[in-house]
């Protein structure tokens, strides 16, 4: 494979440490990855933020640690991609203290924000104009006319929507412009849901309200959400397909995880980025290195 592959990885503060080893992994392994392959950006968000959207997040991060946590992956040439989604956002929102803190600290020209709200991306491109944008999944775009209006339109990348995923009629209409295209190869969430995108307003409610109490009453919530079932689900691209997909050149590849266990983002992690060869041994590497830190966390509490 010629062609420099992105892909995009989840969780950039709840799986900063498994991301870093990734990142350090490439680097350290490149015979053990697969060719080409680089780290296209790590998206999520800061705790507590309102501006979040797609998967509600609790807590706070303090100013100094979210330095270091920008820094940890910008100095190694990696973005960071803020999911400024929540789709309930007012103006009177767009002022919001922490949120602000948080796009001043990372104002450097190299990190970036998935949109879904007018109110909101105008306001960023009013006043952090160094951000790349990129239009998100989360607006359930499915009919290719609009499809092709947010590509018309001056965002770095659009995010497919995984109902899309395997169809030809669209796929082939977007090869012209398929290197600004962005696809979900292995979301968990059931294709074709009808309460998906009222499951991002009341994920959006959520973050708003800091509400942590109240569940969604999804439809698929008893499905096993594990990797090796989400192989089985109509939307899921292969670590074989790929191949076919950027053959007609489409080069940005983004992994779901938020929300979901530690294990199933280091299965997709292996699964995709690694050669098979490899696997075990960057398996076995990650779990030596999870266990150090493990015992060293043990000890500083004693």
């Amino acid at each position: 494979m010629s062609k420099e592959v992105y892909w995009h990885l989840p969780g950039f503060c709840y799986f900063r440490l498994l991301n870093q080893m990734t990142i350090n992994m490439m680097h350290d392994y490149p015979y053990a990855f697969r060719d080409g392959y680089k780290i296209g950006s790590v998206y999520g968000t800061f705790p507590g933020a309102i501006w979040n959207g797609g998967r509600v997040v609790f807590g706070i991060t303090g100013k100094s640690d979210m330095v270091k946590i920008l820094d940890t992956y910008n100095s190694k040439g990696v973005p960071v991609r803020f999911t400024w989604t929540n789709s309930l956002l007012e103006e009177k929102h767009t002022l919001d203290t922490y949120c602000n803190l948080i796009m001043k600290l990372a104002d450097n020209g190299m990190n970036q924000v998935l949109v879904n709200t007018p109110v909101l991306e105008k306001y960023i491109r009013e006043n952090y104009p160094g951000f790349k944008l990129i239009s998100s999944t989360t607006k359930r775009i499915t009919d290719l006319e609009t499809l092709q209006g947010e590509l018309d339109k001056d965002y770095y990348l659009v995010v497919l929507d995984y109902d899309l995923n395997h169809d030809e009629t669209v796929l082939k209409s977007l090869e012209p412009q398929a290197d600004r295209v962005e696809i979900l190869v292995n979301e968990v969430c059931y294709p074709n849901c009808k309460k998906r995108a009222e499951h991002y307003r009341q994920q959006s409610a959520l973050q708003l309200e800091f509400d942590v109490n109240t569940p969604f009453p999804c439809p698929n919530q008893t499905q096993p959400r594990t990797f090796e079932e989400c192989k089985k689900r109509p939307a899921f691209i292969s670590k074989d397909d790929v191949s076919k997909y950027v053959e007609r050149g489409f080069v940005n590849f983004k992994i779901a995880a938020r929300g979901l266990p530690l294990s199933y983002a280091k299965d997709a992690y292996i699964y995709y980025l690694v050669k098979d060869e490899y696997q075990k041994m960057i398996r076995d590497k990650m779990d030596a290195l999870f266990y150090q830190i493990s015992m060293a966390g043990g000890n500083k509490k004693k």
